[in-house]
């Protein structure tokens, strides 16, 4: 009995310095933030009902910059000529319909840096000509928006072109290619190339966000979920004065993209959290054992 009160006092202590140096050092060194779900209850909806036959004749305004593959439409510049013009490669259209709030993109498509909450666009204003104009294209854009998108696909959409994520070998400017030459030597020719553009859009990129977005591949263990879908809906509401805009992702386009980053951060998760618990039972019947063999080999000694 005196041993399991010696242990008790043990745990007790060690507990309130762990509650003291971790959660309660970080709830004062950085502050709650609660989020709101993805609704985004600072932008007023606008009740217009968009057209998608008017959006997709007025279409023509966003596909100077982009391109909509799913439609067969082609961007007007690669990557690298798009970066050295803007900063950055816009986005292709194809699944924004499905990973984006509707009225997130409705206000951006009249002003992006305000409902981006971003200091400065790439993207003009009023590039829709009116609020009408911008449900139409929206409308637009959802009609025809895939009705399965993979986690991927999500990411690559909505942080792609910013962030690379070393462990899924994806770069800003796409997928590390995979050549036939010798790769650990470096001198195949096509990786080469590859690497420099790769070099080349990241300074660009740089120069217009004021710093290099930092790699994602380590993000799903290095941030809690609730730090990633806080920053992500509301960027300002958790790192005042970051560069990175808010993107507008509905609930379910967050899930698509946390789903990625988990699968290439921290793969090992699902079998993990499915050992765990048998690890546990393990070492509880291993205690009682252990514990049923100490009383029995002491018993009379004391």
């Amino acid at each position: 009995m005196k041993d399991l009160k010696i242990l008790a006092v043990v745990v007790f202590f060690t507990l309130v310095t762990y509650w003291g140096v971790e959660p309660f050092a970080h709830s004062q060194m950085h502050k709650h933030v609660e989020g709101h779900n993805f609704t985004y209850p600072d932008i007023k909806a606008s009740g217009l009902k968009g057209d998608p036959a008017k959006g997709k004749a007025a279409i023509a305004a966003c596909t100077s910059c982009h391109g909509i593959k799913s439609q067969g439409i082609k961007a007007p510049m690669d990557a690298m000529a798009a970066s050295a013009a803007y900063g950055v490669n816009p986005p292709d259209l194809s699944n924004v319909g499905a990973l984006f709030d509707t009225k997130y993109l409705i206000a951006f498509l009249q002003n992006p840096a305000h409902a981006a909450k971003a200091k400065k666009m790439a993207m003009p204003a009023g590039m829709a000509g009116t609020a009408q104009g911008a449900a139409d294209i929206v409308a637009y854009l959802k009609s025809i928006a895939p009705k399965e998108i993979s986690p991927k696909e999500a990411f690559t959409t909505a942080c792609g072109r910013c962030h690379a994520d070393r462990y899924g070998k994806w770069t800003q400017i796409g997928d590390v290619p995979k050549t036939k030459g010798n790769i650990k030597t470096g001198n195949d020719v096509e990786l080469t190339k590859f690497k420099m553009n790769v070099a080349k859009y990241q300074d660009k990129l740089a120069d217009y966000m004021g710093k290099l977005p930092p790699d994602l591949s380590i993000i799903a263990r290095a941030r809690s979920e609730h730090y990633l879908k806080t920053f992500v809906e509301d960027p300002q509401a958790v790192l005042k004065g970051t560069a990175m805009p808010r993107v507008g992702l509905t609930k379910e386009g967050f899930e698509k993209v946390d789903a990625y980053l988990e699968s290439t951060g921290d793969p090992s998760k699902a079998k993990r959290e499915k050992t765990g618990p048998w690890v546990l039972g393990y070492f509880v019947i291993f205690t009682l054992l252990a514990y049923g063999w100490y009383k029995s080999q002491w018993k009379g000694l004391h």
